[in-house]
């Protein structure tokens, strides 16, 4: 997963502090952009609700920090749950250039043991982000996430899309794999598929109500981004945005969940409903 831009120290209330307002984002926000956007207002609900200026969150696969390192900026205390001891010591370092080590917890551990690492019943918000890809039972996955979640909070899950890897595959001309990857179980297009299995919208939502929560939003992430030449978007004037724009618009339509390369899923529990 691209890495988010980080946003400025704020020194506002984490309800207040956004996301929204960084400077020009890079064209590899792109890639991250509408899922900030999502679980921004998800965050802000949270902190109304608790009435608490910091929230619990639990990043499982988090990896170097690239969600949690802003999240902590944002003033939320963190934890991070990855299988990886280097992708672990690059988000000490990135914590502590950001001036957040004391925000943020590192811990060894992967979604089958999450709670060999982490509290269960212990966060406001937890996050699995490219995650369901490759654990052996997603289901399994899946309920481990909404375990470690209080009485009330947010399940922000995002994984890859089947359809978004179908169209790329037919739009370099490899039909055959095109055509593998829409049949095959998993939703892989061949022995050389980096992906171990990527899913539909409405797998996705099965497996987050099959967990007991209820699924508050579902949105395409890079609809567009991955197919349009990366020279366009950084050469033509106003290209970058403008094409932001367009992601943000298609991303709640369902008609483009279907295509979309990755697919991202709010579920919540107690009284986190939407607005």
């Amino acid at each position: 997963m691209s890495d988010p831009m980080r946003p400025p120290v704020s020194h506002q209330h984490p309800q207040t502090a956004s996301l929204r307002s960084d400077p020009p984002r890079p064209r590899a926000s792109l890639r991250t952009a509408v899922v900030w956007e999502v679980l921004q207002d998800a965050l802000d609900r949270r902190v109304k609700a608790t009435g608490r200026q910091a929230l619990d969150v639990l990043d499982t696969g988090g990896g170097s920090g690239n969600f949690a390192v802003p999240l902590a900026r944002l003033g939320h205390r963190v934890t991070v749950v990855d299988p990886s001891p280097n992708a672990l010591f690059a988000l000490e370092r990135r914590a502590a250039e950001a001036e957040v080590a004391d925000r943020v917890k590192g811990v060894q551990g992967d979604a089958h043991g999450l709670f060999d690492v982490a509290e269960r019943g212990g966060y406001d918000v937890v996050l699995c982000h490219g995650v369901l890809e490759y654990v052996d039972d997603p289901a399994e996955g899946i309920r481990n996430a909404v375990a470690a979640l209080r009485s009330e909070g947010v399940l922000s899950l995002l994984a890859a899309g089947l359809g978004g890897a179908v169209l790329a595959r037919a739009l370099a001309g490899h039909f055959k794999e095109a055509k593998q990857a829409l049949q095959d179980p998993d939703g892989r297009w061949g022995q050389g598929d980096p992906m171990p299995r990527r899913f539909t919208a409405e797998q996705l939502t099965e497996l987050v109500e099959g967990a007991g929560l209820r699924v508050g939003a579902v949105h395409g992430v890079r609809v567009f981004a991955d197919l349009v030449p990366g020279v366009l978007v950084d050469t033509e004037p106003g290209a970058l945005e403008a094409l932001l724009k367009l992601e943000e618009a298609a991303a709640e339509l369902s008609a483009f969940h279907s295509v979309a390369t990755q697919l991202h899923v709010l579920g919540e529990t107690g009284e986190t409903s939407g607005t």
